[in-house]
């Protein structure tokens, strides 16, 4: 039987994470509470961050970017927006 999980970006009971995504506190926090639809959702839109930022992931400032931007999309008031995407 699958681990659900009251997902907090979803708004409802959902399919949670097989294991936390990253480590620490946050991976923890986004297990806890994150289900794997809306994770998906995340790993898009980190793509496109990154896609659209033209960010190097081998770069620290880099990563610690898409490490709060997690953080603002689960907890927060939402990641940065991609400029000129508009969502169908």
């Amino acid at each position: 039987m699958a681990r659900m999980v009251n997902c907090i970006k979803l708004g409802r009971e959902a399919e949670g994470l097989d294991f936390p995504p990253m480590p620490g506190e946050v991976g923890k926090r986004i297990y806890e509470n994150v289900s794997k639809e809306a994770w998906q959702q995340w790993v898009k839109q980190q793509t496109m961050l990154i896609n659209e930022n033209r960010l190097n992931l081998a770069d620290a400032q880099a990563r610690k970017y898409l490490a709060e931007q997690v953080q603002k999309h689960f907890f927060g008031d939402g990641s940065d927006k991609v400029s000129g995407f508009v969502p169908q």
